[in-house]
């Protein structure tokens, strides 16, 4: 028999408030960023006065803090009733010159947002508004590598203050990426001037003040063991040093309590959690990939699949497989999805940053291959990585 929402909604939990342990909820101190927000606050305090700011660009792995720290600073910012502002965009949303500059208008030039208007209509009337009462606009672009057109939007944005008279424009972009301004061309990485700033990953103790501080919100009094939350932080840091990765952990294993109907949390439920979280972490980082990294997953997954030539060479190659066999592979799934395959260079980028993710694992090749190359292997099962991967190229394929 089907039961209530209201014998659901009695039955005891260990959670106080389970939001706390989401990534996207913004608490009021954040553990150990505390030098990072004090450099943002220092570089966005001239706009305060209406005086210029330089551009920063803000880097780190995922669940660093990068995107906290600088959402805590505008919080900071928007108190000081300032005529200047700072908007916030996330650009997987925002991901081409015209979303940007459309949004901007949105917000503050909303008698504007209509349809049809160009992109040179749409500038024209930010600089008017910024114009007025020599504003400073300090644009915060998280994840602006995703931008289609970026070579575009930088140099349109940072070359707006050639056009005025009054007032002031800044960016302040996030990335998971060092070297992302490789794409940029010459003009737009000269007209830059930026400042950057570094986002290391967290360590252990780091991580277990961060979950302590969470806990003490999130879950009822005493309902964490001491020894989930240091394995917790070991795991996440040993991992990646991801805070998001370690707030799942124990949201998850909070909720295989409350399904147990257990009164605390060990270390047993994080280590039981540690299996769903994983798996979950891979889809969500398989799914917002850009599209090329996407293309060279599969090609890997593919091959895995089916075993390579290394494998063959290698009385089974513990699954490893060439980069060289990986790139011919890449570059018929480009083929296929109607995509032209980047360079060599390129590729190795890609496998990198899939390396980072986590996602594939890498090896230099030893004796018995001529040559120097690298040996590639499938961190998780193929088969589930290319069921996730063929649902998100299928709309490419129709492009």
């Amino acid at each position: 028999m089907v039961g209530s929402f209201e014998s659901i909604l009695k039955k005891a939990s260990i959670f106080r408030q389970k939001d706390v342990l989401s990534p996207h909820y913004l608490p009021e101190t954040l553990p150990h960023r505390e030098k990072e927000i004090e450099i943002v606050m220092r570089l966005v305090s001239p706009a305060l006065k209406g005086s210029r700011t330089q551009n920063l660009f803000v880097y780190g792995k995922t669940g660093t803090g990068k995107t906290s720290s600088v959402k805590h600073v505008m919080e900071l910012f928007g108190k000081e009733g300032t005529k200047s502002h700072m908007l916030y965009m996330n650009c997987r949303i925002y991901n081409s010159r015209y979303r940007v500059l459309q949004h901007v208008v949105k917000e503050f030039m909303p008698a504007f947002d209509k349809p049809g208007y160009g992109v040179s209509f749409l500038y024209e009337k930010i600089l008017d508004w910024i114009e007025t009462e020599g504003k400073v606009l300090l644009l915060v672009l998280d994840e602006i590598d995703m931008v289609h057109d970026l070579d575009d939007l930088i140099y349109t944005l940072i070359r707006s203050n050639d056009d005025l008279k009054h007032g002031h424009l800044s960016i302040i972009g996030i990335s998971n990426k060092l070297n992302f301004k490789e794409a940029l061309s010459t003009r737009s990485r000269s007209t830059l001037c930026e400042t950057e700033l570094v986002f290391p990953p967290y360590n252990s103790p780091q991580l277990q003040a961060i979950l302590k501080q969470r806990i003490g919100e999130g879950f009822a009094e005493g309902a964490v063991e001491e020894d989930a939350v240091a394995l917790a932080a070991a795991i996440a840091a040993q991992e990646t040093g991801d805070a998001r990765y370690a707030l799942r952990l124990m949201l998850r294993a909070g909720e295989l309590a409350d399904e147990a109907g257990a009164k605390s949390v060990t270390g047993r439920e994080v280590e039981e959690a540690r299996k769903s979280v994983d798996e979950n972490v891979a889809i969500d980082a398989v799914c917002t990939l850009p599209e090329h990294q996407q293309l060279v997953l599969y090609a890997v997954a593919s091959l895995a699949q089916g075993g390579g030539k290394y494998s063959k060479l290698a009385d089974g190659g513990d699954g490893f497989l060439l980069s060289g066999e990986v790139y011919e592979q890449y570059s018929t799934a480009c083929r296929k999805f109607g995509k032209e395959a980047r360079s060599a260079r390129w590729f190795r980028e890609y496998l990198n940053e899939l390396e980072m993710l986590g996602l594939i694992s890498m090896i230099a090749s030893g004796k018995g291959i001529r040559g120097h190359t690298r040996l590639v292997k499938m961190a998780y099962v193929p088969e589930k990585i290319m069921k996730i991967l063929e649902r998100s190229l299928l709309p490419m394929e129709k492009d």
